[in-house]
């Protein structure tokens, strides 16, 4: 996956951000922006067929798994 410029959800970004306490670092802000970015990658991954299915996930885990 290199789709480093996605376009974020400003509704999405603001929810996640009045969730965040009154003040906060910008270490903080940059990290949520991450996580937020990750999700939304992950679900355009999934609507494209791209994710994996259960049993897939954890064959390929499984050395951490066990």
């Amino acid at each position: 996956m290199n789709n480093f410029y996605i376009m974020l959800a400003k509704q999405k970004v603001l929810k996640s951000f009045k969730e965040m306490p009154e003040q906060f670092s910008i270490d903080d802000a940059i990290d949520k922006l991450i996580v937020i970015h990750k999700i939304q990658s992950a679900e355009t991954e999934i609507k494209n067929g791209k994710g994996l299915t259960t049993v897939e996930a954890k064959k390929k885990l499984k050395k951490w798994l066990n």
